[in-house]
């Protein structure tokens, strides 16, 4: 196995990633995320976003799918996600 591509999570990079970010529901969260996300992984459409909202309609959640290259790339986009003051959780 490739060093570089070594986690002790077991991820062989490139792969697909499902990145979710959770926040109140607005219409401004897909947005934010899209915005985040595509600052690590530029090739991200705005069409492969999904969102789905919770029982009570109080919350959404926003998933992302790239393509990962790196560890230190899903670090980075978790890192800002976590850092912004919409998002509440992230997976």
């Amino acid at each position: 196995m490739d060093q570089l591509n070594a986690s002790p999570e077991g991820l062989t990079f490139p792969c697909s990633f499902p990145i979710k970010a959770m926040g109140r529901n607005s219409d401004a969260l897909p947005q934010t995320v899209l915005e985040i996300v595509r600052r690590h992984a530029p090739e991200l459409s705005a069409d492969t976003l999904t969102t789905a909202e919770s029982r009570g309609g109080r919350f959404i959640s926003v998933t992302a799918t790239i393509t990962a290259s790196s560890r230190a790339q899903l670090d980075a986009i978790y890192g800002e996600l976590k850092a912004h003051d919409s998002v509440l959780a992230t997976l």
